[in-house]
């Protein structure tokens, strides 16, 4: 009887077993909360909702900034060899332009939020230190359009060359940069200068205008058509391009530009997009152009 009842007293191992399984089975399902094994690898992934990404590019900025030359200062869209800048494309306020700041910000946020820093006559040297001054407003987007001042010299030789181009260029780009390493930056290319004499030489009171002085590389002695004119004329539009092809290359390093694709270069200015005065430099209409030309860069989903 004794050996009996010790027997039936101690569990067998079977039993055993079967009560250390529970034991663990229990354990296991704390420890991922529940009764299935925790997600790994790819599955968790795609259970975990992932956060929404930044846009590099934001197709409405709160303010801009432009720099530049003449062109965006609305030189002798108004008035003979005067600045208008109330019909800048990039920051005007007139109803008959519709700014890029009008069209990004409206028109009071236009005339709070927005800030025009080219200079008459400025060349791609002067750049560095117009986009210094931008930076101090911490604008949102800075547009930018120079060259042409490069191009128009008193001879082709005067030009300034493409290396240098670029390197005041990339120089003004890294003054934005260490100030302000988010903002956006659109780039308009060097209008065409031969498409604008082919246009303007149809006018006589503009001729007499170019005579005092306006992008003589280009429009001197208007009415040539020799040779060496020729060549001239086409030396300088060649210049221009060069200077677009920069334009193109240093944007294209900066995640954050968008070149206009030579959409301004590519534009054919027509009389009506000229200054009635000199021929030469656009219009009111054709500041609108421009305007359209660089609202359509800014806020087109992909460059």
């Amino acid at each position: 009887m004794e050996q009996g009842t010790r027997r039936r007293g101690r569990p067998s191992r079977a039993v055993l077993a079967l009560v250390a399984a529970a034991a663990l089975g229990v354990a296991g399902c704390d420890a991922v909360g529940g009764g299935s094994p925790a997600p790994s690898g790819a599955a968790a992934r795609q259970e975990r909702p992932s956060p929404k990404p930044t846009p590099v590019w934001d197709t409405g900025p709160d303010s801009v900034a432009a720099v530049g030359d003449s062109i965006t200062r609305g030189f002798d869209a108004c008035a003979v060899l005067t600045d208008c800048p109330e019909v800048s494309w990039a920051t005007g306020t007139s109803e008959e332009v519709d700014s890029l700041a009008v069209r990004l910000l409206g028109r009071a946020g236009a005339a709070e939020r927005s800030w025009n820093h080219s200079v008459t006559g400025a060349r791609m040297a002067d750049l560095p230190g117009q986009m210094e001054r931008a930076v101090r407003r911490s604008p949102e987007l800075v547009a930018v359009m120079a060259g042409a001042n490069d191009a128009c010299r008193e001879t082709t030789s005067a030009m300034t060359p493409v290396a240098d181009f670029r390197a005041d260029f990339e120089e003004a780009m890294r003054t934005l940069r260490r100030a302000l390493p988010k903002a956006q930056v659109y780039v308009a290319s060097v209008p065409d200068l031969k498409r604008l004499w082919s246009q303007g030489r149809t006018s006589p009171l503009g001729k007499q205008v170019w005579k005092l002085g306006i992008c003589p590389s280009m429009l001197g002695d208007a009415d040539a058509l020799d040779a060496a004119a020729t060549l001239r004329r086409e030396t300088v539009r060649k210049r221009v391009e060069d200077y677009n092809e920069v334009l193109e290359e240093v944007c294209a390093e900066d995640r954050r530009c968008r070149f206009d694709g030579g959409a301004v270069y590519e534009y054919r200015f027509g009389t009506e997009q000229l200054s009635p005065w000199d021929w030469f430099h656009p219009s009111v209409d054709g500041q609108a152009e421009l305007a359209e030309i660089a609202y359509r860069t800014v806020t087109a989903k992909r460059p």
